[in-house]
């Protein structure tokens, strides 16, 4: 069947589709003879028509052709594909040509062609009747012209625009993917993925190389790309037809270039900055981490736990390695990773590949493993002779606190001090250090690294795992203690008939009751003392155990000795 709008066969159909302006012709024709005059009824017309038909436009419609009465000669439907052709240039037959002019995409005419606007008296052979009236029922789908250009509307562009993407940045954006008349051929959103590439270097159709410049991350933008700068006559193979226009529905979620290094915000730093991290230091800190579009894909607060590190040893990605160095304790600051210093191509779990990421990152302390104790002293009493030693006992009053002040115990809340006997294990390793040489009265503040404190496990419920601990000590109290290895000494001369002494009932013998009511007699009269701080009754337990060598529960002359006379015990 001979294409009756055409004064020549069509050329080869191919796919695209654009977005151009201009404005509907009038109905043409109506009322007149169908016999010698062309007739144009606009049956359906869309709200909005930003561009009309104009001679030298290319279009896209389809059609049903009939004789007058009814008979389908030919129909764009039957070939599951629009017609293709230039307006106003003698490709289509005269009536055809002059009806096109001013439609819209998407319009719907019915336009009647007298014969001597068509095929004339000749017809078309065992197609179209000599003298025939033509009857066509149109709906444009698509024009172009060969002098557009690429056609960008921006209908949200977020407050803040820091960077656009330039030449062989790197992008990754939402689209959805239409022709003029808003058939969708292609969406990332209904692949939930997001559509990744350079710009600018090739990668893409010219039209949307061109149409993504500019853009800010965040911004929403319409592309529209005549076929020339698209698929072209040869469309893409599958979904795109050739000759199509193509409307891309943009929103800009991502964009890096590869030369890119991290960017740091100070967002806020601590006036009173004693330390900066370095490389090797292990650090506590929170962090909320997201996309640049704001998506969130991890938070520790989330968790109710900091996230601790090395940094500067490839514990964690190099942009966060980089990042934190040179923080303060308490600062925070947003660190921007571009994806070749973050999870690359492949991404990790919930984070897309070669996606840029944001830190917001909150620094609560940071050591490190060579760090000792420090200790600052705020005030010290004018008569500071006494200083604390191994073995003395303290009474002392502290606020427990983490870098950041967090308060963890405080003995002046709960209104008793805190009692214990130096250098017997009886406080974590960096407290016994911070209250050696210390006086009654003084005031001082010890900072404790977790290695000489509860170290990576930390108290469960209470001290958190690897964290530096701030003491504020107030020393109330100190008692001497007694030369190391010894739990009792005598205050004077030791009596030559010591044992006798203690063996009241002469026996020979001395039972625990004895030697116990003996030793308490001396302390009490102060001619003994005992290890302060310890358990008194234990003492001398341990000490007549000491004492009876053959463990039948009594001690005789031959086993009983003073310590002068035998070092493996601590006891006389």
């Amino acid at each position: 069947m001979a294409p009756p709008v055409l004064r020549r066969p069509p050329p080869p159909l191919v796919l695209l589709l654009l977005w151009v302006t201009g404005q509907a012709a009038p109905v043409a024709g109506l009322g007149l003879d169908p016999e010698s005059e062309l007739q144009i009824e606009r049956r359906s017309v869309p709200a909005e028509c930003p561009r009309a038909v104009r001679p030298g436009d290319f279009v896209r419609y389809h059609y049903v052709g009939t004789l007058r009465d009814g008979r389908r000669f030919d129909a764009s439907y039957d070939r599951d594909s629009t017609f293709n052709v230039f307006v106003g240039k003698g490709q289509l037959i005269a009536g055809m040509d002059q009806a096109l002019v001013g439609m819209c995409v998407n319009e719907r005419r019915f336009v009647t062609i007298p014969p001597k606007l068509a095929y004339g008296s000749e017809g078309v052979a065992d197609v179209i009747p000599p003298n025939s009236v033509l009857h066509f029922d149109v709906l444009l789908v698509d024009i172009w012209n060969s002098e557009d250009q690429v056609q960008i509307h921006t209908y949200f562009k977020p407050p803040s625009c820091p960077r656009t993407v330039q030449v062989s940045d790197f992008v990754r954006y939402h689209y959805n993917g239409t022709f003029l008349d808003g058939t969708l051929f292609d969406s990332s959103h209904n692949r939930m993925k997001t559509y990744d590439t350079y710009v600018g270097i090739g990668w893409l159709i010219p039209g949307m190389d061109k149409g993504l410049l500019g853009m800010c991350v965040g911004e929403k933008r319409i592309i529209t790309v005549p076929p020339f700068l698209a698929y072209g006559e040869d469309g893409d193979g599958k979904d795109i037809p050739g000759q199509a226009s193509l409307v891309f529905d943009v929103v800009l979620l991502d964009l890096h270039n590869p030369k890119d290094s991290i960017s740091i915000e100070n967002q806020e730093v601590p006036e009173n900055c004693v330390r900066r991290s370095q490389s090797g230091d292990f650090l506590r800190y929170h962090y909320n981490g997201t996309l640049l579009d704001g998506t969130l894909f991890d938070s520790s607060y989330s968790r109710n736990r900091t996230f601790d590190t090395y940094i500067g040893q490839g514990y964690v990605i190099p942009g966060m390695d980089e990042g934190l160095l040179g923080v303060c304790i308490g600062e925070r600051r947003r660190i921007v990773v571009p994806p070749h210093l973050g999870y690359g191509e492949e991404g990790r779990g919930n984070i897309p590949g070669s996606a840029v990421l944001v830190f917001d990152v909150h620094v609560i302390d940071f050591h490190n493993p060579s760090d000792s104790v420090s200790v600052t002293s705020h005030y010290r009493p004018p008569d500071c002779s006494v200083l604390s030693k191994k073995g003395d006992f303290l009474k002392y009053h502290y606020n427990a606190s983490l870098l950041d002040g967090t308060l963890l115990d405080s003995t002046w809340n709960l209104g008793k001090t805190y009692n214990i006997v130096l250098g017997f294990g009886q406080v974590v390793l960096g407290m016994d250090m911070g209250l050696r040489e210390m006086c009654v009265g003084e005031k001082r503040t010890v900072i404790i690294p977790p290695h000489l404190g509860y170290g990576e496990a930390g108290v469960a419920g209470e001290v958190p795992g690897s964290a530096v601990l701030v003491f504020d000590i107030e020393l109330l109290e100190l008692v001497a203690g007694l030369p190391e290895g010894y739990m009792f000494v005598w205050n004077g001369e030791v009596s030559p008939n010591l044992f006798e002494e203690i063996d009241k009932d002469g026996n020979g013998d001395v039972l625990l009751e004895e030697f116990s009511e003996y030793i308490h007699a001396q302390v009490a009269t102060g001619k003994g003392k005992l290890a302060p701080g310890f358990d008194a009754e234990m003492i001398v337990k341990n000490m007549f155990t000491n004492q009876d060598r053959n463990g039948d529960g009594k001690v005789t002359a031959e086993e009983f000795k003073l310590k002068d006379q035998e070092t493996k015990h601590d006891e006389l």
